[in-house]
């Protein structure tokens, strides 16, 4: 029986309980695994994968609220660790996972397929690679696969001690601030550690436009621009708030509505 502490350690995501309950039971015989933990929906995931670096994750693809690749890319795939995908997809979907080696099981399990699920994964856990390399192949499958290449229309931010969903159609504008960002809404005002850059790469382009070198907006969330001297401009939101527009940003801006 190996060692404690080489035994790879598995969290199991899926919104069903008797799916968690099976995975649990056909990890319980093999002694090259300990149950990390389990989760039942997407924020939950996230966290348990940030706190407890799990080696394995059986990750449910299609769950409410936040479905399986949304967690991945709260998660980030360079520091998402191996995936097996938990799904109940068809034949034809299923074929973009195999195209890109990443392993899946359907639902219902089966027991042979699953022993197959749990060897290809400690021969990649075990497998000498360079860091991250799991994470640059979730990202071409998270590129190339349906729903996946889809911008997130939620994301996690760590707000204090929590966790906090956010939709992206809440938030009107962000602001950068140093090392952070503040998310503005009707509701929300959320400072979060990351850069205006990153932010901008997590939101679809079509609906948030960098207007300045410090400044992104939600389009629906504007009601007039302003023009100012030497090409610039102030944007007034539909709240009343102002933004700058920047001369640099000014054409990308203007094209953003040209059909």
């Amino acid at each position: 029986m190996p060692e404690p502490s080489s035994r790879i350690r598995v969290l199991i995501v899926d919104d069903e309980p008797p799916a968690r309950r099976r995975i649990r039971y056909l990890l319980k015989s093999d002694p090259r695994f300990e149950i990390a933990g389990e989760a039942g929906n997407g924020p939950d995931a996230v966290e348990a994968v940030l706190e407890r670096r799990p080696d394995l994750v059986f990750l449910d693809v299609q769950m409410p609220e936040m479905d399986g690749f949304e967690v991945i890319r709260a998660v980030g795939p360079e520091r998402m660790p191996e995936v097996i995908f938990v799904t109940a997809y068809n034949q034809y979907a299923v074929r973009a996972f195999e195209v890109h080696a990443q392993d899946y099981l359907l639902k219902p399990f089966d027991p042979d397929r699953f022993r197959e699920a749990l060897d290809h994964a400690v021969r990649r856990i075990r497998a000498a690679r360079t860091p991250g390399q799991a994470g640059r192949t979730i990202e071409v499958l998270l590129r190339d696969f349906g729903k996946a290449a889809a911008y997130p229309e939620r994301f996690l931010v760590r707000s204090g001690e929590k966790l906090v969903l956010v939709k992206a159609a809440d938030i009107r504008r962000i602001e950068a601030a140093d090392k952070y960002v503040v998310l503005h809404g009707e509701s929300i005002r959320h400072t979060v550690r990351d850069g205006l850059a990153s932010m901008e790469a997590k939101l679809d382009p079509r609906k948030f436009l960098r207007v300045h070198r410090s400044h992104l907006v939600n389009i629906e969330a504007i009601r007039e621009v302003q023009p100012m001297f030497h090409g610039e401009a102030v944007l007034i939101l539909k709240n009343g708030d102002r933004v700058p527009l920047g001369r640099t940003y000014r054409e990308r801006f203007e094209a953003a509505f040209i059909k």
